[in-house]
């Protein structure tokens, strides 16, 4: 009993919802309809406005014509006469004509109207010096008529006549007759006096609350109701008008009638319908399946016992996994660390093959300049011995600089040896190959190489860490030195090329690279095995540097040599803060 109370409980919920959304979806749809039947409003007033202001503007361009100014002869007549039928035929007017102050009718293009139109509202609007306008219907088929009558004036500004244009309705409707929804256009009377629906013509509105009544005056089938701002009629009055419409009104004081629109709401009710059954099915298959879920629950309660059970089993086995997962990932830690440590001091070993590389010309600097300062020394003892006090003082000059050039090379030194452990940033490229090319000047110059070097007025600002950038280029230095060494001419040329990708380039004359898809793996090098000039880790470990900070290096064979390219990040944003 409670099984059945809860289903027919949830079927009215599920009438209830679909109610609703019926009327829901039934308003929107209503209120898209309406936007449709006033735009087909619209458009009919406009087209109905737009071929009568034709003859409106007609009437108006032909009141003064010149040759209506010579209607007292017979000859005048005819041509006026004339010139109207031309007109008429033209323009498919029903008549043309010209009328005197006291409505007689001077000329006309078919003659179709004889005597006096002393009584037209048109005419009657004429004679007080405005334009005129009415309708009417005339006896026999066909016989809806719009009359346009335009003032025709002396020089003294008096009316002296009326050119009246009278213009058939039904030519005007066969353009539209048919289309889009029923339109029709009721005068002040209460007449529907134009329409796109024959069975609507004549018909009379006597009541708001009756709609239209039929030329015979039978009674029709009508009501009217609101639904929200809308007005919908529910009629029986032909099978080619909707049963069901939506009504909507559009006054038109300029022909001074209303436009009326019938919309058809069928697919409106339609659509409203499509989308209760949609919910109501939507909500009887969720009962269902919650129906079905209901009964299989006790089936799920068992198998949810052996689960668990399977589940616990599996936990056990991924607590296992996950332990011997979490031991491997501490070793791949640990070795990450070692590899690390183990790059490090690869970089620092090379450093200090560099060092030692250039140890003897290193020597020779130091050695040199403590000489000198000895010898001026004591050439500055024996000048102040003699009193030569200026003497003196220019020798101590020259210890003085003496001293500062060993402890440049000294500087240099100690910052190429010692492990960088500063984070990257902004690096003046300019002073890092200065320091480079001072670290290798002794040995160039004890192995005759010539260094083109001339370093830029401004400073080159760059991406990265100044001690590895200065060990990069010395360890090309270096191997453009190594590879010419069993040659006579030995030159090395060293450029900067700013711009969105900054590059230095460093170019030799030597016999060039043997491999350049090998050039930069470790422990690839050309020298002898054995040979105390390498182990052939320069370039792959200046490879790796560059690579850490954004950049790239490359080797190519030029006609002359080999050319080593290095690409750096430029800085300019910081540069300029």
């Amino acid at each position: 009993m409670q099984r059945i109370l809860i289903i027919a409980g949830f079927l009215l919920m599920v009438g209830v919802l679909s109610s609703v959304v019926w009327s829901y979806g039934y308003r929107q749809a209503v209120f898209q309809l309406s936007e449709k039947a006033e735009a087909d409003l619209d458009l009919a007033a406009d087209r109905l406005t737009t071929q009568l202001q034709v003859y409106q503007e007609l009437a108006v361009l032909m009141a003064s014509h010149p040759v209506l100014e010579d209607l007292d002869t017979l000859s005048g007549r005819a041509t006026a006469q004339a010139l109207l039928l031309e007109v008429a035929d033209k323009t498919a007017a029903v008549e043309v004509l010209y009328a005197d102050r006291s409505g007689a009718v001077l000329a006309s293009a078919h003659e179709s109207v004889a005597g006096s139109v002393q009584d037209n509202p048109a005419f009657t609007r004429a004679m007080q010096g405005a334009l005129g306008s009415a309708h009417g219907i005339l006896p026999g088929p066909g016989n809806r008529i719009f009359t346009y009558a335009a003032p025709d004036f002396d020089i003294s500004g008096a009316v002296i006549g009326a050119l009246i244009v009278i213009a058939d309705v039904e030519d005007i409707e066969q353009t539209w007759r048919g289309s889009t929804e029923a339109v029709f256009f009721v005068d002040h009377s209460g007449l529907v006096f134009i329409a796109n629906r024959l069975e609507l013509l004549m018909w009379q509105r006597v009541d708001a609350e009756i709609g239209l009544t039929p030329p015979d005056g039978q009674a029709v089938s009508f009501q009217a109701r609101r639904l929200g701002p809308y007005e919908l009629w529910t009629l029986d009055w032909s099978p080619y008008l909707p049963r069901r419409a939506l009504h909507l009104v559009k006054e038109l004081p300029v022909i001074g009638m209303t436009g009326e629109v019938l919309m058809d709401v069928a697919p409106a009710r339609r659509l409203a319908g499509l989308q209760a059954a949609t919910v109501a099915a939507l909500c009887l298959a969720f009962g269902a399946l919650l129906f079905l879920a209901t009964e299989r629950r006790r089936t799920l309660t068992e198998a949810n016992a052996v689960l668990e059970t399977r589940v616990a089993k599996r936990t056990k086995d991924l607590t296992k996994a996950n332990a011997a997962l979490r031991r491997e990932i501490t070793e791949r830690q640990e070795a990450e660390a070692a590899l690390k440590r183990a790059q490090a001091d690869l970089v620092q070993a090379g450093k200090l093959s560099a060092l030692g590389q250039m140890s003897a010309g290193i020597s020779h600097e130091l050695n040199q300049p403590l000489m000198a300062i000895q010898q001026f020394a004591d050439n500055g003892s024996a000048f102040m011995e003699r009193g030569k006090s200026e003497k003196a003082a220019e020798n101590l000059g020259r210890i003085s600089q003496m001293a500062a050039r060993m402890a440049r090379i000294i500087k240099n030194l100690r910052a190429f040896a010692r492990n960088e452990s500063e984070p990257m940033g902004r690096v003046d490229l300019v002073q890092v190959l200065n320091a480079a090319v001072e670290l290798t000047e002794a040995r160039l110059r004890s192995e005759n190489v010539f260094l083109d070097w001339s370093a830029p007025e401004h400073p080159v600002f760059a991406w990265g860490g100044e001690v590895r950038l200065v060990q990069v280029f010395v360890n090309l230095i270096n191997n453009a030195a190594d590879a010419m060494s069993q040659q006579e001419d030995r030159r090395i040329q060293i450029e900067i090329h700013p711009g969105e990708r900054l590059s230095v380039t460093v170019r030799d004359i030597g016999p060039g690279i043997e491999n350049t898809e090998k050039l930069f793996e470790p422990f690839y090098s050309t020298k002898a095995v054995g040979s105390s000039e390498g182990m052939g880790l320069g370039l792959s470990i200046s490879y790796g540097l560059v690579q850490s900070f954004g950049g790239n290096i490359r080797g190519i064979n030029t006609e002359e040599g080999a050319e080593f390219t290095v690409e750096l990040e430029p800085c300019e944003k910081e540069q300029a803060a």
